[in-house]
Formats: C-alpha cells, structure tokens, sequence
C-alpha cells in the first residue's frame, strides 16, 4: 500500500517553484525573468513525475498512466457542464457589473494578452502549456495527496488555499499578469487570491466527476485560461466575479453532497 506525502510533495514544489521565481524578482531582467518564468512553472509537474515514478508503487505509476492518457474514459457531459458554468459565470459577472457602472463592451475580445514581451503564437502556447503543467502537478499527485486523508470538500478547501498561495511572488514579476493587477490596485490581487479558493471546488468536481482524470482538469484548466485572458472584463467586473464563483461553488457542491463529503475513499485512492 502505497503511503501519500501531501507535505514533502508541497514543500518541493514551492521550494523550487519560489526559488526560480524569486531569482527572477531579484534580478528583474527580461530573458531571466522568461526562463525563470518557465522553469518554476514546470516544477509541481516535475515534482509529479519524479514523485510517482521513483516511488516502488506499480499501483501509483498505473493510476497517473490512466489519469493522463485514458481519454476514452471520460465524461463529456460533465466538461461540458462545467464550460457552461463558466461561462454562465462570466456572462452574469459582466451584467451584473453594469450596476456599478462598468460598461457591456466587455462582451468582447481583448487584442491582446495581459502579460506582455511575447507574440500571439507564443502567448496561446504559455496559456496551453501552463494548464498542462499545473494540472500534471496538481492532479498528477498533489490533489490526490490531500484527498487520501481528507473528503473531497475538505481537501478543495486545502488545495485552494495552497494553489493561491503558489502563485503569490507572480506578483512581484515584471510582465505577469498578476504583476499588472497589482501594480493597478492591491485590491484585485487580494481578490485573484481569494477568488482560487472557491475555483479549486469546481476543478475538484470536474476531476472526481470524470474518474480522476488529468486531461478532463487540462481542457477545464485552458478554457478557464483562455476566458480570462481574451473577454475583455474589467479588474472591477472580475471582483464581482469572484462573488458569483463563490454561488456556483456553493451549488454544486449542494447538488453533489454525496461527493464532497462522502469518506470512503478515504485510504483507498489508489483502488
């Protein structure tokens, strides 16, 4: 029986994740920062991978295996709810922030992308391999880490405060989008950080819903990406939204009371 570490797989991951992101803080120089960038990206994959396949489980090697290419094993039905979720968000996020004045317009494309110094090739390409890389990490071993010991609503509460803790030095990055927010107001990075935390039990339920499923976590991941970067809503219409995440969050972890909180796969992840 194989014995999940949640605590040594999150101090490696953030070790090395804030070590690269740090050094590209302290230097401030563009290509530093892009290579920086990039490398602690690759870190809660990388620690995945070398986590699950320098372990002496056959069950766990099979079990990423199977999250990751198994696609005839997916659901469908429940990625397309959650692109409908989303989007529904979106669209009630936008209208209701028209009560504080922000403007309809937002029903549109950005031309361009929030954080800056790539070209629109290479900018889909950072959207794309950053859900892919996250998710390997997340899915491939860190959510799965917590969720041995832990309920499913209890394990998205950790994972969601731990997920938007990872990302707090992106702040301080020249060329981030979350750099940009900051530098905007210190209110829209308090309300990124925040708004994670409900986000976390929406993937948790598409990932449960879908058997586990890395690559079902990999499309959610990239179209909650590509939403955020190319409609055009306003840091103040995003606040709304993190509100309006937090009721859908609420609803469907109401609606599937039996998968947040049932307990017996508790010990037993691997079977």
């Amino acid at each position: 029986m194989y014995t999940y570490k949640p605590k040594k797989f999150y101090i490696i991951v953030f070790a090395t994740t804030w070590f690269f992101w740090l050094f590209a803080i302290l230097f401030n120089d563009g290509l530093i920062n892009a290579l920086c960038m990039v490398l602690g990206g690759i870190c809660p994959a990388t620690a995945a991978v070398i986590t699950v396949f320098t372990s002496k489980s056959d069950a766990l090697k099979k079990d990423f295996k199977r999250k990751i290419f198994n696609f005839w094993k997916l659901k469908p039905l429940y990625i397309f709810a959650a692109v409908l979720i989303f989007s529904a968000i979106v669209v009630c996020s936008i209208l209701l922030s028209t009560v504080f004045g922000e403007s309809i317009e937002q029903f549109s494309f950005t031309k361009d992308f929030s954080f800056t110094g790539v070209g629109v090739m290479s900018a889909f390409a950072t959207i794309f391999l950053a859900a892919v890389l996250e998710e390997v990490g997340w899915r491939g071993y860190g959510e799965d880490a917590i969720a041995q010991y832990h309920s499913w609503f209890k394990e998205s509460v950790i994972f969601g405060f731990v997920w938007a803790c990872w990302h707090i030095p992106l702040f301080w990055i020249p060329g981030t989008y979350h750099y940009e927010i900051r530098e905007m107001n210190i209110l829209y990075m308090l309300n990124f950080l925040v708004s994670v935390v409900p986000m976390g039990f929406i993937t948790t339920w598409v990932y449960v819903k879908n058997g586990r499923s890395m690559l079902s976590s990999i499309i959610f991941h990239l179209f909650i990406n590509f939403m955020q970067e190319k409609i055009a809503m306003t840091q103040t219409t995003k606040c709304v939204e993190t509100l309006v995440v937090f009721v859908a969050a609420t609803f469907i972890v109401l609606t599937n009371r039996d998968m947040f909180f049932e307990k017996c796969h508790i010990g037993h992840i691997l079977e």
